[in-house]
This record gives structure tokens, sequence and C-alpha cells, in this order.
């Protein structure tokens, strides 16, 4: 996976996507082994803290893992105030999937705007998977710094969480980026934020990376998502 591109990862809301990330495995190339992030603050402290016990991930805000498509619609509402034409709905026809997506600003301090999709799966129609995504595309005056940050301010956050610590895994290089963080609750649930970019040779051998987007994913079953699959041999 650390060779494929993973432009089309929330853009077409891609439950399978997202379990091929989980995936990841194979040798980074050599070239990409260290990165540099241009905006990171270079005298920024780390932030640690406590991880809480028995950390159960179970959705985004009010929205929960398993619900319809109409008690989504009441969570966004209550969450965002956004209703009716404000929520955008869209069918991934290749997964079969229902999608329901907003716009949100300032989801986290100085973030920009962003967009929070929701994901029903394929013979469930109820929740499995949600992305939020921060790039130009959802906010023309976004900076690199602003995706540092938020990411800065995500991976502390996740670190702290208690997810399963044989579950984690932070600061992969990617051919297209880095994956701040990974980690699953007891549960499976799983958290994955991805910083991708384009990377430019540094001096000693490292790579620089120039963010471009910062993908913030949380799946439900990432091993066995709720999707349209055919079986083998079926044709």
């Amino acid at each position: 996976m650390g060779r494929e591109r993973f432009q089309g990862l929330f853009a077409g809301c891609s439950a399978l996507a997202l379990a091929a990330l989980l995936a990841v495995a194979g040798p980074v190339p050599q070239a990409l082994g260290q990165a540099a992030v241009s905006g990171a603050d270079p005298t920024a402290t780390p932030q640690t803290a406590t991880p809480q016990e028995d950390y159960r991930l179970r959705g985004f805000r009010s929205a929960r893992f398993g619900m319809d498509e109409e008690a989504v619609r009441t969570a966004i509402a209550a969450d965002f105030g956004l209703v009716g034409q404000d929520v955008q709905v869209g069918d991934n026809t290749v997964e079969r999937t229902r999608v329901l997506s907003v716009r949100v600003a300032e989801l986290l301090p100085d973030s920009g705007v962003s967009q929070v999709s929701y994901i029903l799966g394929y013979r469930s129609r109820a929740l499995i998977q949600v992305g939020i995504l921060w790039s130009e595309a959802t906010d023309p005056e976004i900076t690199p710094a602003m995706l540092v940050a938020n990411g800065d301010v995500l991976k502390a956050h996740f670190l702290a969480a208690g997810y399963q610590p044989d579950t984690v895994t932070t600061d992969l290089v990617l051919e297209d980026g880095v994956l701040l963080f990974r980690g699953a609750d007891p549960d499976g649930h799983t958290a994955i934020l991805l910083m991708q970019g384009r990377f430019t040779e540094a001096p000693a051998g490292q790579a620089s990376l120039t963010p471009e987007s910062l993908t913030l994913l949380y799946a439900q079953d990432p091993d066995n998502p709720d999707i349209l699959s055919l079986e083998e041999n079926s044709f």
C-alpha cells in the first residue's frame, strides 16, 4: 500500500479503501524513511496525557455506529444545526453505500471549514463510518500550517484517549503522506488520521512533506465493512 496513491481515499468515502489502508504493509521507500512536514513548528513541545481506561469509540459526537439515516440526520441537526438541503446525499455506486455530507466550520479552533461525511452500510443502511476532511477543496483559505496544527491537536488527543496499545501506529511515512495515527478500541472500532501532500527532497536525505489535506476516519468494522462485495469466482 505504501506504493499506492491515496488521493481518492476520502473523495469517494470508500470503506474498502479504509480497510486497505489499515492493512498498510511492505517497505517504505528509503527516501521517505524520515520526513519533515512543512509548516510544522520546530519549537513545539509534544503534548502528553494519561490515557483513559476502557475507551470505546462509538462514532462522532451525537452520531453513533449503527444509527439509521433518520437518527444520523437528527444527530447532525443536534451537533451542527444543519438540516434539509444543508445535508448533501449521495451514493457510492461501487460499494452501494449511502453518504450524508455536511460542511462545518471550526470543528477545532482556527481549523477552517471541513467536510464531514457519514457512511451508511450496504445491507444494514446503518452508520458504519464517519470521515472528516480538511483541504483547499473544503476551504480555499486553509494553509499547510493549519493542516499541521489540526493534525498535531488530533494526534495528541488520540494518543491520550486510550486506544489499545498493540493497535496503535504513529508517523508512518507513505508515498503520498504520513499516517499520523491509527488505533483501535477493544471492539475493533478504529480511528485513522492521515496527512497527504507532496514530498520534496531536503538536506541530509530527508524528505519534506508539504501538506495538502488532512483526513480523519472513524470506522465501526474496518476489516469487514458493510459494502457490496462479489463472492470469489462468481464472475
